[in-house]
């Protein structure tokens, strides 16, 4: 699999849909995530740029991601 450089990260209440993409802007990944399998997802990935939603709920995510670096 390719390296994700960048992710686009779309939050609901149940299910996630992310969007990463390599530094060439090509698509590595598209996917829907439950709410419980978001955090393990990103556990598994190298760091990389996260762009989230601005909503209620996005702050917390934030924090939650950038502990993983």
């Amino acid at each position: 699999m390719q390296s994700i450089s960048t992710i686009g990260l779309d939050i609901a209440k149940s299910v996630f849909q992310v969007h990463g993409v390599d530094a060439a802007g090509q698509v590595v990944i598209r996917r829907q995530l439950k709410r419980r399998l978001v955090l393990s997802f990103f556990e598994k990935l190298p760091p990389c740029l996260v762009g989230i939603e601005a909503c209620a709920s996005s702050h917390y995510w934030s924090r939650e991601l950038q502990a993983f670096g």
